[in-house]
């Protein structure tokens, strides 16, 4: 179980343009936030990613990185992509599942072609939505086992502004007894 404060594993994905998204070498004064999306077949999440390429820069300008990452090949990421009209936001792709359940992602298994007629792929992982600090340990995250109801990215922009105004610390680190 990932903790807040505590180290968050390593993830390293190829990007769409030829580059490697490496969380260790992130280089942002406040962290990335890190969204696991479900793959092209998922009608939500091409809204869902709408609202982060449209924040994306004001994450940036808070000192914080984005990039949004799927078990989908590089041909549907950038599908994905495409669909959304991004240019702003990263897109990492080819997420080992291994990789996906060490961060906690729940895994669903394909049900066939979803309501837009796309086919899901036989295994992939389920949303989740992190908050990653500067030195890879957990700040926030959220993690689902369903495409609905997910956390607003307008909401964790308002909660980066209070946590750099208050120095509010990770919480729900403690592991003792109760």
């Amino acid at each position: 179980m990932l903790m807040p404060r505590q180290k968050t594993p390593d993830l390293t994905v190829p990007l769409l343009g030829g580059d490697q998204f490496d969380l260790s070498a992130e280089d942002s004064p406040r962290g990335t936030v890190v969204c696991f999306y479900r793959g092209l077949h998922c009608p939500i999440c091409a809204t869902y990613l709408t609202e982060f390429e449209k924040l994306v820069e004001a994450f940036a300008e808070r000192g914080v990185a984005s990039v949004a990452i799927s078990s989908d090949g590089q041909e549907r990421a950038q599908a994905m992509a495409d669909k959304i009209g991004a240019t702003k936001l990263r897109f990492g792709y080819d997420l080992a599942l291994s990789k996906a359940r060490e961060w906690g992602l729940y895994i669903s298994t394909s049900r066939g072609k979803t309501s837009i007629g796309i086919e899901e792929p036989p295994l992939f992982a389920e949303p989740g939505l992190f908050l990653i600090n500067p030195d890879q340990t957990l700040y926030y995250m959220s993690i689902q086992t369903m495409p609905f109801v997910r956390p607003h990215f307008r909401e964790l922009l308002a909660a980066v502004d209070f946590a750099i105004e208050k120095s509010y610390p990770a919480r729900g680190e403690y592991t003792g007894a109760v």
